[in-house]
């Protein structure tokens, strides 16, 4: 990679008291750790759906603020987003938290199906973990700031509603990461790996259809179907799927489908997610998904609205950063288990249809190699603003899929702790290279300008519709 050999260089002259910050960061971190857990473990009780995390935002700021961050509260007009500030001066490094949950993921922390709450929700893609291990990341460095009198601004920019909410794209459009240099963030796996990714662009609606109301056994003539449109909308979308790139992606549920069988429906809802690599043909295939259903409303003589609920950018991977994550995961290292850590995982491994990688490689750090993902995430937006790089640490038992009740067990017991503990070290230990070595983020900058282009203009792709504070109710 370009400008590689440099900044090895520049490392090996620093080497020696970077050890001695990675070692300081360590300790930092382990000071945190119990309160760190605790906080984990109260978010993960609390599961809170996106925009609705009054608890899990404010546990959160209670914590910073504890430990003298300042805190913004109400960012982009979200109650719960927030920017807990600490330091000043450059580097200005924002940490990214997320803590919302997913609906219907309800789970105990033991090895087999058992829902805390029937149909209620549960922590499923580990965001509980997520806003802890930021936060405790956060303190651990501005703990090492006062102890070496290291330079540079801290931020804990507290994301809501990642899932299906687009809340980063919110606090993007507001300008919230305008003066950041870096942005580190992590999430929540099975694996331990830091190689740069891209996800799918990501663009959703909810396509309402309106009908007339009869009886549909003695008056159907004096109907015309709500449910109807819909089903004729998923038909031609259905046969849509031969004729798109095979990297789309298109999923849908019927969130409304009448009231009951013998009442023509009046009014059906369907829910829309469009996903490709590229945020262009995103548009493109969502304009088709539109088109499918004005048609099947002409088809049915109903009337059809959608609103656009989210849309995310693909991830802009940056592989200098992304190469400095992984230099601190293999100093670090990968998670060992206990016998009792072991045994729960043998047991959930049971469950699971795809094992992938054996048990064991919770304790390696994964090839690094670029990698297409296909799932989306609002980090997106953020990677076109601002240098950004991510990590995965093995918070659930190896093979484990996010949004499983698998995934909620392990991240509410020592397992889940483990891989945040040690993802918050890695992200303390990487700010503390690129306050001490400036030429890193020089470099970052200058491999983010040329991967972006020149003629690049942000535009969210969610337009400027206001953020959907009611998309879970």
């Amino acid at each position: 990679m370009r400008g590689w050999w440099i900044r090895i260089g520049l490392l090996g002259a620093a080497m020696l008291s970077q050890a001695a910050a990675a070692q300081d960061i360590g300790e930092f971190v382990e000071e945190q750790a119990e309160a760190g857990v605790a906080l984990a473990d109260n978010i993960w009780e609390f599961a809170e759906l996106g925009y609705l995390e009054e608890k899990s935002s404010a546990a959160l700021q209670e914590y910073l603020g504890g430990q003298g961050f300042e805190i913004t509260r109400g960012l982009a007009d979200i109650p719960t987003a927030f920017v807990a500030t600490y330091g000043s001066g450059e580097p200005v490094i924002a940490i990214l938290a997320e803590f919302d949950a997913l609906p219907g993921l309800s789970q105990a922390a033991v090895s087999h199906r058992q829902p805390l709450v029937k149909d209620a929700a549960g922590h499923a893609c580990g965001h509980h973990l997520f806003g802890a291990a930021s936060s405790v990341a956060a303190v651990a460095l501005s703990n090492w700031q006062k102890a070496n009198d290291g330079q540079g601004t801290i931020r804990v920019v507290g994301t809501p509603a990642e899932e299906g909410g687009s809340g980063k794209v919110y606090l993007a459009r507001e300008g919230v990461f305008k003066d950041v240099d870096v942005v580190l963030h992590w999430h929540p796996g099975s694996v331990n790996t830091a190689s740069p990714s891209t996800t799918t662009s990501n663009k959703s609606g909810r396509f309402t259809f309106r009908g007339k109301a009869a009886h549909a056994a003695s008056a159907p003539d004096s109907g015309r179907s709500a449910l109807d449109g819909v089903e004729a909308m998923n038909f031609m979308v259905n046969m849509m799927r031969e004729h798109i790139p095979q990297t789309s992606r298109i999923h849908y549920v019927i969130t409304d489908g009448g009231d009951a069988p013998n009442i023509v429906p009046e009014e059906a809802q369907v829910y829309y997610y469009v996903r490709h690599p590229k945020a262009e043909m995103v548009v493109k295939l969502f304009e088709r998904v539109v088109n499918a259903a004005r048609a099947a409303a002409m088809g049915t003589e109903t009337e059809v609205d959608y609103e656009v609920m989210h849309g995310n950018y693909p991830v802009l991977p940056n592989h200098t950063l992304a190469r400095l994550v992984d230099e601190n995961m293999r100093e670090i290292g990968g998670i060992s288990y206990s016998p009792a850590e072991n045994a729960f995982a043998e047991e959930i491994r049971k469950t699971l249809i795809n094992t992938g990688l054996p048990l064991g490689s919770q304790r390696t750090i994964q090839p690094f190699r670029f990698r297409q993902t296909m799932g989306s995430t609002d980090v997106g937006d953020v990677s076109w603003l601002v240098p950004t790089v991510g990590f995965s640490t093995a918070t659930w038992v190896p093979g484990t899929p996010a949004h499983s009740w698998q995934a909620v067990a392990a991240g509410g017991m020592s397992i889940g702790h483990k891989g945040m503990l040690m993802a918050a070290e890695v992200l303390a230990n990487t700010a503390v290279d690129l306050i001490n070595n400036p030429a890193i983020i020089e470099e970052a900058h200058a491999e983010f300008e040329e991967a972006r282009g020149e003629d690049f203009e942000y535009a969210a792709l969610l337009g400027d519709r206001k953020p959907p504070l009611d998309y879970r109710l």
